[in-house]
């Protein structure tokens, strides 16, 4: 399965990001292995950033969203591909994948 996490840092010890679709980085696992890293490029800016970074993950093939909060419109457009999503706050990235 391949699994997003929205985070705050570009590595294992960063903090799971509280807001999905501003995240920092986004790290990208296949079997509990990191395969890529991808800084956000809808970090800042006007409106839209999370159906930006749905969009994104979707072309990545991400099957599951790790993040700390999902606005309705990005859950709704996730829901729509097959994407699943979960929340988690106060967890570094390493342990959020280590639990799964």
């Amino acid at each position: 399965m391949k699994i997003a996490v929205a985070s705050t840092g570009k590595d294992l010890s960063a903090q799971v990001s509280s807001i999905t679709g501003r995240a920092p980085y986004y790290l990208l696992f296949e079997n509990k292995k990191l395969i890529k890293t991808i800084k956000n490029p809808f970090q800042y800016g006007g409106g839209g950033a999370g159906f930006g970074v749905a969009q994104m993950l979707a072309n990545e093939k991400v099957e599951l969203v790790i993040g700390g909060r999902f606005g309705p419109n990005v859950q709704s457009f996730f829901d729509s591909k097959g994407i699943k999503t979960k929340t988690i706050l106060n967890k570094t990235v390493e342990q959020v994948i280590k639990e799964l």
